[in-house]
C-alpha cells in the first residue's frame, strides 16, 4: 500500500519497469509510490542495471533483522515528529553547507556547521554528528578544530565526561568581528611594508593602497574610530605639521599636555585610519620619531616632479 514497507511483488513490479526502460516517475506512478521510494530502492540494490527483485528483496529483509533498536522519544521527535518533512529537512541542510562551501569553508567543515545551526538546541555531541553525516569521528573532530579557530562554534563539558559542540545565535556577529581583525592586521602589514620598500617605489605604493583598503574595511566592519578618537588623531597630525620636524611621544606629551598613552593612542589611530589623516600620512624616520608627509598618491608622477620631488 502506499507509504509503506515494497513488497516482493512490487520489486517485481519494479525490476519489471526498468528492464522496459521505463524511468522512476513512471514505475512509481504505476505503483502508487513516490518516485524517491523508487529512487532509493533501485540505487541500494544494484542500480538500474543491476537490480534484481529477488536479491533486493532478501537484502533488505537482512537489513532489517541488523537494524537499531528504536531511537528514545526525544530523538524521534527531532526526526519528523514534530511536524518537519525529513527530506525537506535534509535537503535545506545540504543546500545550506553547499552555499557556504561556494564562500570558501571546506565541504567537512560546512557540513557540521550546516547540522549544528540547523537544530533547534544548537548544540549536537561528537556521537550525534558522526551519525548525522555518516562520516569518521576524525572527520569531525577536524572540523570542530577548524570551524573554533574562525570561532564559530565552541566546546562544553557533557554530563557523561563527553564534548558537546555549540553554536551560539550571536555567531555571525562574532564572526564578523573576528573578520574585521583580521582585516585590521592585514592594514598594520600592509603599512609596515610600504615603509620598508618606500611610498615612492611602485612596491611600497601598492603596499601603502592595500593598507588603506583593509583599514578602511576593518573600519567599516568594526563600526568606525570614534569622534574623540579621530580627534585625537588630528590633533596629533596638527602638532606635528606644525612642529615641521620629528617628535617624539614624550616631547608631543609634553607640548599637548596629554599623558603620553593618550599621544600613543593617537599616533596608532592616525596610523590604522589614514583615511582620517588625509591628505597627509604619519612616518617613522627614525624609532620612536614621528612627523608626517603629504600623501604621495594624492599626486601623479608628472604632478610630483613637477614640484621637484622623484618619481
Amino acid at each position: 500500500m502506499p507509504g509503506g514497507r515494497l513488497t516482493s511483488e512490487d520489486r517485481r513490479h519494479i525490476a519489471s519497469g526498468l528492464a522496459e526502460g521505463l524511468g522512476y516517475a513512471e514505475i512509481a506512478r504505476r505503483l502508487g509510490r513516490p518516485t524517491s521510494t523508487i529512487s532509493r530502492e533501485v540505487a541500494r540494490n544494484g542500480g538500474s542495471g543491476g537490480y534484481r527483485a529477488d536479491r533486493a528483496h532478501d537484502a533488505t529483509r537482512g537489513r532489517a533483522r541488523r537494524r537499531r533498536p528504536a531511537p528514545p522519544p526525544e530523538r524521534q521527535a527531532a526526526a519528523g515528529a514534530d511536524g518537519r518533512d525529513p527530506e525537506a529537512v535534509r535537503g535545506f541542510v545540504e543546500q545550506f553547507a553547499a552555499l557556504m562551501v561556494h564562500t570558501g569553508l571546506p565541504r567537512m567543515a560546512a557540513r557540521v556547521l550546516a547540522a549544528l545551526f540547523t537544530t533547534d538546541a544548537g548544540t549536537l555531541t561528537a556521537a550525534d554528528l558522526v551519525e548525522r553525516l555518516r562520516v569518521s569521528p576524525a572527520s569531525v573532530s577536524k572540523a570542530i578544530g577548524y570551524l573554533q579557530g574562525l570561532e564559530l562554534v565552541r566546546r562544553e563539558r557533557g554530563p557523561r565526561r563527553g564534548e558537546r559542540y555549540v553554536i551560539d545565535d550571536d555567531v555571525w556577529i562574532r564572526s564578523w568581528m573576528t573578520s574585521a581583525r583580521a582585516n585590521a592586521m592585514w592594514a598594520d602589514a600592509a603599512r609596515q611594508g610600504a615603509e620598508i620598500f618606500g611610498a615612492v617605489t611602485p612596491a611600497g605604493a601598492r603596499l601603502e593602497h592595500m593598507g588603506r583598503f583593509f583599514a578602511r574595511l576593518s573600519d567599516d566592519m568594526a563600526g568606525g574610530p570614534t569622534e574623540a578618537a579621530v580627534g585625537d588623531a588630528l590633533t596629533v597630525l596638527a602638532a606635528l605639521v606644525h612642529a615641521g620636524a620629528p617628535l617624539t611621544v614624550q616631547q608631543l606629551a609634553t607640548a599637548l599636555g596629554w599623558p603620553p598613552d593618550r599621544v600613543t593612542s593617537a599616533l596608532r589611530d592616525a596610523e590604522r585610519h589614514p583615511d582620517v589623516a588625509d591628505p597627509v600620512a604619519l612616518r617613522c624616520p627614525a624609532p620612536g620619531m614621528y612627523t608626517v608627509v603629504a600623501r604621495l598618491d594624492r599626486l601623479t608622477a608628472t604632478q610630483r616632479e613637477a614640484l621637484g620631488q622623484p618619481r
